[in-house]
């Protein structure tokens, strides 16, 4: 990249900064001041005694154990949800037979959402890592499965057809042709899951895990710590913040070409 666009890169990310910088300053002013108004703290505390509270159990380990929990307890599902769902929507994509075949289970299941299936699996799980687990891998299935198989079905028939006539084989053009066309679609319906996922470890962990931010949420609600429990809340929306950064630079580094097409 050329000296000029450098430039150019930096006054963008220093532009966006300043405009994040700003929204969240008038957000902790409008925070603060309804804080203020509400003559109960323990119905709105202030930012002031969440930063207090976020500070506290940073320094005695509390919050980035349970952050870790849940963090791990994303990765495992969501982890779990692609290896299934990837294959089966690029099968899905690229075959009339089998998108029929599971199409009436599939939107059977999608629209009912995971947290419905908590009273269930507190009787098969249990309380403990696989109920949490269990419910993430569900939420995320879905928006994979579903977007994989709409990238692979969009992959331009022209395409195929050229390496049919170059005598490779399905296999191949499956690796060579389909999976970079649909490798875009794949990321974006990742982002979704993982977003997805976010909001059903907290639900999960409300009621069926002994650790992680749900659960502390859920304790401190108990204790009547206000501050405490926005504190997590917080946590939750900056963890999501960064994984659905994290996932961004994931996609412009495996794939370069839609960013750029993206552009035009």
């Amino acid at each position: 990249m050329s000296r000029a666009g450098t430039s150019w890169e930096f006054v963008r990310w220093f532009g966006g900064a300043l405009i994040y910088a700003r929204t969240m300053g008038l957000f902790l002013l409008a925070w603060y001041l309804a804080a203020e108004a509400v003559p109960n703290k323990l119905l709105l505390p202030s930012p002031l005694a969440v930063a207090q509270a976020l500070r506290e159990s940073w320094l005695d380990g509390e919050l980035t154990a349970n952050a870790g929990i849940s963090l791990l307890r994303l990765l495992v599902s969501v982890a779990a949800a692609a290896v299934l769902a990837i294959p089966l929507g690029l099968a899905m994509g690229r075959s009339r037979m089998i998108s029929d075949l599971l199409e009436w289970p599939v939107e059977l299941l999608r629209p009912i959402a995971g947290i419905a299936w908590i009273p269930l699996a507190l009787f098969i799980f249990g309380i403990g890592q696989r109920l949490p687990i269990f419910i993430m891998f569900y939420t995320a299935f879905f928006p994979l499965l579903l977007g994989t198989a709409a990238g692979a079905q969009s992959v331009d028939r022209r395409l195929i057809a050229a390496a049919r006539t170059m005598g490779l084989s399905r296999g191949t053009i499956m690796r060579q042709v389909v999976v970079p066309a649909a490798l875009p679609s794949v990321l974006v319906s990742l982002r979704l899951a993982v977003a997805a996922s976010w909001t059903a470890v907290v639900a999960a962990e409300l009621v069926g895990a002994p650790s992680g931010l749900g659960y502390a949420i859920e304790y401190y609600r108990s204790m009547l710590a206000t501050p405490s429990v926005m504190a997590f809340i917080a946590v939750i929306g900056l963890l999501g913040f960064l994984t659905d950064r994290a996932l961004r630079w994931l996609g412009d580094a495996l794939a370069p070409w839609a960013r750029a097409e993206g552009r035009r």
